[in-house]
């Protein structure tokens, strides 16, 4: 097997999974991704953006996607968050609309959710990278293994974590957590095709804070810093539908 390396280094924050860097299974994704002869998004350095932003000792709350936005400049590493000046997708609009009924969060203004991330929200999706124009082309690739081993990692911290399962991927993964001790909420994904069916009225927000609270772990602050006027026009800008995270 090639010994070149592609994938960048496991986050120091998560020092359990570096063994999955090591198995047959890691391996093969790495050459697989260094062959490939598509762009491949997020960018290189972005792919473990989510456990570099929220180390496992910090984790409060888990966001689980399915697979990055697939077009050019929209992922950034964190499920369903964009970078600023980037219109916002449709599912990110939904969550949006969810938290200001929710928790009477405003919507920024931009799509950028590094600041839960900051705050302890580990926005992982189940698969990490994605080829240029085609959702959900690197399932199947080995990904769903290595983020079946960030859930167990996280089903063995003593911290009581809230888990949000937003979707049927996302929602595959709730076995993993079984007798965890930890709180799983699944709904339905924020997709335009599916959040009247369980997403938009679920309180998935409040509830999360409520299942902290109870667990003697502080309530998270949802609300996310304001965007500048071009970040405003963003958001105002509805994306074209694209990969359903």
């Amino acid at each position: 097997m090639s010994a070149r390396r592609w994938l960048p280094e496991v986050p120091r924050g998560w020092p359990d999974l570096t063994r999955e860097t090591t198995e047959p299974y890691f391996r093969r994704l790495d050459d697989a991704l260094a062959g490939f002869p598509e762009p491949v998004f997020p960018d290189r350095g972005r792919i473990f953006r989510a456990l570099e932003l929220t180390p496992r000792d910090r984790v409060r709350v888990v966001i689980l996607g399915q697979d990055p936005y697939h077009g050019a400049g929209q992922a950034d590493g964190l499920a369903f968050s964009v970078p600023r000046g980037v219109p916002v997708p449709p599912s990110l609009r939904n969550v949006f609309l969810e938290l200001r009924r929710d928790v009477g969060a405003e919507p920024p203004g931009h799509g950028d959710l590094s600041a839960w991330a900051r705050r302890g929200v580990l926005l992982l999706n189940t698969v990490l990278t994605v080829p240029a124009g085609r959702a959900g082309g690197h399932s199947g690739w080995g990904w769903e293994r290595f983020t079946d081993a960030v859930i167990r990692s996280l089903a063995a911290a003593a911290a009581p974590s809230v888990v949000l399962l937003w979707g049927r991927h996302a929602r595959a993964k709730a076995p993993l957590l079984g007798g965890s001790g930890h709180i799983v909420i699944e709904t339905a994904h924020p997709s335009p095709l599916s959040a009247r069916r369980g997403f938009l009225g679920s309180s998935c927000f409040s509830r999360a804070n409520r299942a902290l609270a109870d667990r003697g772990r502080d309530p998270l602050d949802w609300s996310l810093p304001p965007g500048t006027g071009k970040d405003a026009r963003a958001d105002l800008a509805l994306a074209p539908p694209t990969s359903p995270t």
